[in-house]
């Protein structure tokens, strides 16, 4: 199907008005109706299955139908004398429409005029146009324009207190002159039927009616309040406390009328989550008055959910899973305070390993924790309302992690903290973490730690063997998160501060904390941390139409420790590799820099340090991350779920910031690091279910780091790759090397 004489920035337009019945198939949705619906080489008559899109077959009339309406397409965009023929070419069975257009004279805007009978609005019009109106003299006649105005008038309306204002009082007069290609526009402005002007109205009292989760409020005795005087709650569910719930209404007693108020208190009391339907109508005085009374009718979410998610890791050498299971009551207090206790538990297998299931576990990883989220900020000082542009919250965090890897490493981790998150704008979110407590146990088992201190390699010591107390900061700033699952074309950002043990540094110089054997000053019997760590993401999205998108996205980061610390702690340093990242090598097996496990040894002892080692070793202070993903829909409706695909190629890696013993070729030098980076292709399917999303990927891996030279391509090897798994094996025992790397997930990558 082709489009012959139409400039290009309409043509992909003027191709939508073509009847779908006669558009070319998509390939993979026409192959997915094939698969399920032909029997013996002929289509089946009976028992069709809706999956993907049955073939298209030409018809001459839904040409015809398409070639007025491109007509007529042209026609609004100006080109009033436009003529559109269709030809057909039919060859071995298929056809080729052709549109043909001769689109003939721009018609431009010579004069606009206004006639709006109110003077009121007229004047309201006249000096808010400039802010909003799309009409110039000059400009190409467009009707998409003249729709825009309209609705642009309808908005200003209900802004400044016209409730009863609708769009149909507006209409436009089109005097075209044939021979000069040039229109006059004339808008016309009309008052309500037997009316001299429109009417503004004010807020007065309001009423809310919440029912049961279950839509219920007949025969229930219910809780009835007034809060400042004008909002009258009457609560069949018993569960509300209304002042917290009335702090978001902003539909004011003896204001003006607003739509932005109205679809701000929608926008609000929804964020809450903790209402499944909310209506907002209005009664009029009846009186002189014009006012309006506001009434609305609320339906809770059920009070209390469950919900369990979990995610499987193959085909890497460990293979494993994750459970979890949040437990959430949304509406604690009655003030729409949200409690939140997780659990997560996931465990990883070595694939080579012998014996039984329980024999072969690699590690296991328990989390704990609970969240309580209050919908406004608790601060001990007075701070100005919030909320127009987004609810802020205040989170009390607790949670406890237990780590054991098998004869290598165990760790508990106990952290305490209280969150501020703010909007500052609808795309501009604010998070700050003033207090961030933590207490970490690290032990290596006492055999692998001997021969870690045997072969010098005391930086992992320090690193994993150790107790200490963090109190700590944390502040980050996220932009345009909102517009994550839209398709426009537009920049995300998002920018993390990490740091610790600056307020102890200063305490101790007045208090002089107590020394350990050491070196490092204590807290209670534990040295406590100082280190800085910051993290950037950065993305571009990029939309193509029809649910095709791609994604631009750069990931760096670095971490410093300084003062009482001499080194990061393992958590707080940064890992590649994983489902998010760099998808072709599992998370924490890449890097840092030119960093080869081969370096280890090739005896039997220096196979059990390499594989006590796993997960351990290849970390960094620095990190750097880029990915490249375009997304696509497949189908509409397969197995009740949205499918989507996904082609990708990823690099990064990360960095140690100085030469170490531990990870010789991993030290980060500006000269270097570019050839140190990662490369890695795949594609993937996301079905999307509406209420989440899960995601199978599939990366490969193209550039490895960990070797050298032109060997570092190890894609050369993908289609021959026997005897390069047999030569790894050698030096790499009992790691085992895989060219593809699959992830399943819930929830987009990024």
């Amino acid at each position: 199907m082709k489009l012959v004489g139409v400039d290009k920035q309409f043509s992909e337009t003027a191709l939508t008005f073509v009847q779908s019945d006669i558009r070319p198939n998509s390939r993979q949705n026409l192959a997915l109706y094939n698969i399920f619906n032909t029997s013996k080489g002929k289509y089946r008559t009976d028992r069709i299955k809706a999956i993907g899109e049955a073939p298209h077959v030409l018809d001459s009339s839904l040409m015809e139908i398409s070639r007025v309406q491109i007509e007529k397409f042209l026609a609004s965009k100006g080109y009033f004398n436009a003529k559109v023929k269709s030809d057909l070419k039919v060859e071995k069975q298929k056809a080729e429409i052709v549109f043909t257009a001769d689109v003939g004279p721009e018609f431009k805007i010579r004069d606009i005029s206004y006639e709006i009978e109110d003077t009121t609005v007229s004047a309201l019009y006249l000096a808010n146009r400039n802010k909003f109106s799309r009409l110039k003299e000059g400009k190409r006649f467009d009707s998409d324009t003249l729709a825009y105005e309209r609705e642009q008038i309808y908005k200003l309306m209900k802004q400044h207190g016209y409730y009863d204002y609708v769009r149909q009082f507006v209409r436009f007069d089109v005097d075209s002159n044939l021979l000069s290609s040039e229109a006059n526009l004339r808008l016309f402005l009309a008052n309500p039927a037997n009316k001299t002007a429109h009417q503004t109205y004010n807020i007065d009292n309001s009423l809310l009616t919440i029912s049961t989760s279950n839509g219920v409020s007949d025969a229930l005795k219910a809780d009835t309040v007034v809060v400042d005087s004008q909002f009258h709650f009457v609560d069949y569910s018993g569960k509300f406390d209304a002042k917290p719930i009335s702090r978001y209404i902003y539909l004011k007693k003896n204001d003006l009328y607003s739509i932005d108020n109205e679809e701000i208190t929608y926008d609000r009391l929804y964020d809450l989550n903790v209402f499944r339907n909310l209506k907002i109508e209005y009664q009029k005085s009846g009186d002189s008055t014009f006012k309006l009374l506001p009434n609305y009718t609320i339906t809770p979410l059920k009070r209390m959910s469950n919900r369990i998610e979990g995610e499987y890791t193959f085909n890497s050498g460990r293979n494993g899973f994750n459970i979890g299971n949040t437990y959430t009551n949304r509406n604690l207090f009655g003030g729409a305070e949200h409690l939140e206790i997780k659990a997560k538990y996931g465990i990883f297998f070595d694939a080579n390993g012998s014996g039984n299931v329980f024999d072969r576990i690699f590690s296991r990883d328990l989390q704990l924790g609970a969240n309580l989220v209050i919908p406004k900020l608790l601060v001990p000082f007075n701070i100005p309302a919030m909320g127009r542009n987004g609810i802020p919250r205040t989170t009390i965090s607790s949670s406890f992690q237990l780590f054991d890897q098998r004869q290598a490493f165990s760790s508990r981790v106990f952290i305490n903290s209280i969150t501020y998150d703010w909007v500052e704008t609808k795309t501009k979110l604010h998070s700050l973490t003033p207090i961030n407590i933590e207490f970490r146990k690290g032990k290596l088992d006492p055999v692998f730690k001997d021969s870690l201190i045997q072969r010098g390699f005391e930086l992992y010591v320090r690193t994993n063997d150790r107790r200490f107390f963090n109190l700590g900061s944390q502040y980050a700033f996220t932009q345009n998160a909102i517009k994550l699952n839209t398709y426009g074309n537009f920049f995300y950002f998002r920018g993390s501060l990490d740091a610790a043990g600056n307020s102890l540094g200063l305490l101790n110089k007045i208090v002089n904390f107590n020394v350990d054997k050491d070196g490092f000053r204590t807290v209670m019997g534990l040295p406590y941390q100082q280190y800085v760590k910051t993290e950037l993401d950065i993305r571009y999205y990029r939309s193509f139409g029809g649910e095709k998108q791609l994604v631009a996205r750069i990931n760096p980061g670095v971490g410093i420790a300084y003062g009482n610390s001499d080194q990061l702690t393992f958590e707080k340093n940064f890992f590649a590799g994983g489902s998010s990242g760099v998808r072709a090598w599992q998370a924490r097996t890449l890097g840092p820099g030119n960093y080869n496990r081969a370096v280890l040894g090739s005896d039997g002892k220096a196979d059990t340090l390499r594989a006590n080692l796993r997960n351990l070793d290849q970390l960094g202070e620095i990190k750097l991350e880029g990915n490249l993903e375009y997304r696509f829909k497949i189908a509409d409706n397969i197995l009740n779920a949205k499918v989507k695909g996904a082609t990708f190629a990823d690099i990064g890696n990360v960095w140690r910031r100085k030469r170490t013993v531990e990870n010789p070729g991993g030290e980060f030098k500006f000269n270097q690091f570019l050839g140190q980076l990662a490369v890695g292709v795949g594609a993937g399917l996301r079905f999307d279910l509406n209420y989440f999303v899960f995601r199978l990927d599939a990366g490969i891996k193209v550039k490895d780091p960990q070797f050298t030279g032109s060997d570092q391509y190890v894609i050369k090897h993908l289609f021959n790759k026997k005897q390069f798994k047999l030569d790894y094996a050698e030096t790499h025992r009992p790691d085992i090397y895989r060219f593809v790397q699959y992830n399943f997930g819930i929830g987009m990558p990024f």
